[in-house]
């Protein structure tokens, strides 16, 4: 099966947009059979990303980890109708190619239906310039669709939980039949 890197770019320490995707990760991919590696954003060295410290260990390891994925899911809060600031600083210290030949799927929360639209106009066309091979339907679920239960497990409104699931399914399938480039001589 695939590997997948999970991507919160959620500053915050109890996002929602990182329960969604460990939800996405426990509840689909790994059924699926494929490993997922968890990355939070907000725990790469801050100076490192703002003054775009190639050197850092901490990115470079990051590089690495987007290297060896086959797909990559990526999640965002919405501020301001655009995915977060420390999201789109740790794209600007990747490699320019850096989702070549990758599947990726993008997830997004946020509090308000009117940000529903910035997985396909503000978040989409980056990871196109990254050289992503195929980028699946994304999703955006409201804050207030996701929440955790007493033991602090994830808990999706149901309507939420059955939209939210052929798009993950979606992804899944999309890694499964994703094309192996053929190396020659």
């Amino acid at each position: 099966m695939a590997t997948v890197l999970s991507v919160s770019g959620s500053p915050s320490p109890t996002s929602r947009t990182t329960r969604l995707l460990r939800h996405v990760v426990d509840a689909r991919l790994t059924a699926h059979g494929h490993e997922v590696v968890a990355l939070d954003a907000r725990t790469l060295p801050a100076a490192a990303l703002l003054s775009a410290d190639f050197s850092d260990p901490r990115l470079i390891e990051t590089a690495r980890l987007f290297a060896e994925a086959d797909g990559v899911v990526i999640g965002t809060p919405v501020y301001k109708a655009a995915y977060s600031g420390l999201l789109k600083a740790l794209l600007d210290v990747l490699p320019q190619y850096a989702l070549a030949g990758k599947t990726v799927l993008p997830l997004a929360t946020g509090g308000s239906t009117a940000h529903v639209l910035a997985v396909d106009y503000a978040l989409r066309p980056v990871l196109s310039s990254m050289g992503a091979a195929h980028i699946t339907q994304g999703w955006f679920l409201l804050d207030r669709q996701v929440g955790s239960d007493v033991d602090g497990s994830t808990v999706l409104e149901p309507e939420a939980a059955a939209q939210l699931t052929p798009v993950v399914d979606g992804f899944a399938e999309a890694l499964e039949h994703r094309r192996v480039p053929v190396l020659t001589r």
